[in-house]
């Protein structure tokens, strides 16, 4: 039986040391990142179908064809690229979220003529590929699991690149006027595949 006088006294209150604060600050916010970064995977992951085997192990002719339609009818990459519809624009949403309150104000620097920026880059295709390449690496190499160095290669391998590419005076931004009271933004026309003749 359990003791519920009422003048027993209760546990004391836990106490963080002052110095300690700025340590259990530091950690609470990368794990409330880390959580962050776990929903938009399982997001992605439960937008995916789950093909389930058959009870007794053995596969039959059925349901292979069906395995196969479902993986022809969904992408098998996390590329945005190989994405289409509400995949795409959900990808986009996140994409974008990172690009505008990450990338864009640690990294984002003076636009000029030598290094332009478009502020509709989410309408230009290789813009958004590099982008969101560049942001997978980022969610790769900025995990615990990737050790100390993580940040560090995805600066030098990934970042670095990334940015030498698309701010480049030829690059996808060449079109797009970088004066802040003027803007205008213009996607390059891209090389029409030539079709291949078909003999008679």
């Amino acid at each position: 039986m359990s003791d519920t006088n009422p003048t027993t006294p209760g546990p004391e209150p836990f106490r963080v040391s002052d110095e300690n604060l700025d340590d259990l600050a530091s950690t609470l916010a990368k794990t409330i990142a880390e959580v962050k970064r776990h929903g938009v995977i399982l997001d992605r992951l439960g937008s995916e179908p789950d093909p389930a085997p058959a009870a007794d192990g053995q596969t039959d002719g059925a349901t292979e064809a069906e395995a196969a339609g479902q993986k022809a009818k969904g992408p098998t990459s996390v590329f945005i690229v190989a994405l289409g519809g509400d995949e795409y624009a959900v990808e986009l949403a996140a994409l974008s979220n990172w690009v505008n309150h990450l990338l864009l104000p640690v990294y984002g620097r003076e636009i000029s003529t030598t290094r332009p920026w478009c502020a509709q880059w989410h309408e230009h295709p290789e813009a958004v590929a590099r982008l969101h390449a560049l942001w997978l690496a980022w969610q790769q190499l900025t995990d615990t699991e990737a050790g100390l160095a993580g940040p560090s290669t995805w600066h030098r391998d990934h970042l670095d690149q990334a940015l030498v590419h698309l701010r480049a005076p030829d690059g996808p931004f060449a079109a797009c006027t970088t004066s802040t009271t003027r803007p205008n933004h213009r996607v390059l026309s891209t090389p029409t595949p030539e079709q291949a003749e078909v003999a008679a």
